[in-house]
């Protein structure tokens, strides 16, 4: 038997970083996704190879290792944490696509474990649940990251445009007739999502009387913008794009290289951009209601660009004998 696991990429709209703190965010899938093939090892080793980034290794599940000589094996790291929540430790080939720029704030690593937990878990005919998908993958995500909001996996498990409430307490699909046409620019230096995220938190803690009104007016922002989407009020989601950015700029999340993303598409054409995902390398994502090439065409310019499009669906599962 092979089954074959897909999920989504993400981009955050707004509300990235203080999600972590309970505030609520906004977030599409997007048109990109992580592509899972578990089979049979007749050997009973656990081998994975994620093609694209030429990155192959054992896991080693008695002992809890991963072995592998790739230089960057940290996503290894999601799979052997995935593997414990739905595997046995019988033999498998675990084959992987990343179709999402890595390290790029676009969900890579919650796609990845999103797909790997359905796959494996397909495989040993265990039939989980959207739900338990999204809070399985979750908990893959903190014990790899140490922080991390359920954001990521939540959207990579159920697609489409999403509203998280404040404290996670519900998702709220945002039902739209419209696309959203978007611009993702991403640079060749990765962010660290766990670093970012630390870094923040010491900020808050040193400073509570100056980050927490950042915190609270993201919230604001959040708001604000979930009613001007659904009244697809396109002048007013251009402006609130533009405040997020200089708040999680206030964050210390912000560089040289996003600046120039961001500022590029702004000269461009009348657009809102700012960092998505946790900043400090990675992507920008330009919202584009008027002139969508012109801003892809500027950004190509220096750095690398993608057009995106909402991915209703979420994860995908086939099976084949």
């Amino acid at each position: 038997m092979q089954v074959i696991a897909s999920a989504p990429g993400k981009a955050i709209l707004f509300g990235e970083h203080a999600v972590v703190y309970g505030k609520p965010a906004i977030a599409m899938a997007i048109d990109r996704r992580a592509y899972v093939k578990v089979s049979k090892n007749p050997d009973k080793k656990i081998h994975v190879n994620i093609r694209d980034l030429n990155i192959r290794g054992y896991i080693d599940f008695q002992n809890n290792a991963i072995i592998s000589d790739s230089p960057q094996k940290g996503i290894l790291k999601y799979i052997l944490n995935s593997l414990k929540k739905v595997h046995d430790g019988s033999g498998l080939n675990i084959c992987i696509d990343v179709n999402i720029p890595i390290g790029g704030g676009l969900g890579s690593s919650a796609a990845v474990t999103v797909a790997t937990i359905a796959a494996v878990s397909k495989y040993n005919n265990i039939n989980l649940k959207e739900i338990e998908i999204a809070k399985y993958a979750h908990e893959v995500e903190l014990e790899v990251q140490k922080s991390a909001s359920p954001l990521d996996t939540t959207i990579s498990t159920y697609g489409g445009l999403i509203y998280l409430e404040k404290d996670a307490k519900d998702i709220i699909q945002l039902e739209i007739d419209y696309n959203i046409p978007v611009v993702i620019g991403y640079t060749e230096t990765r962010g660290d999502t766990g670093k970012l995220v630390a870094e923040v938190r010491k900020k808050k803690e040193l400073y509570p009387k100056i980050i927490d009104p950042v915190i609270d007016s993201i919230e604001s922002v959040v708001e604000e913008a979930r009613n001007s989407i659904l009244k697809n009020d396109k002048e007013r989601i251009i402006e609130l794009m533009n405040i997020n950015h200089g708040l999680l700029d206030a964050l210390g999340v912000n560089t040289k290289e996003l600046s120039d993303m961001v500022y590029t598409a702004r000269t461009a054409a009348n657009c809102g951009s700012k960092i998505t995902g946790a900043g400090g390398g990675g992507s920008i994502i330009a919202y584009c209601p008027y002139e969508t090439e012109e801003v892809l065409s500027a950004i190509e310019e220096i750095e690398n660009a993608i057009n995106i499009n909402i991915s209703k669906e979420g994860v995908k599962i086939t099976v084949s004998n």
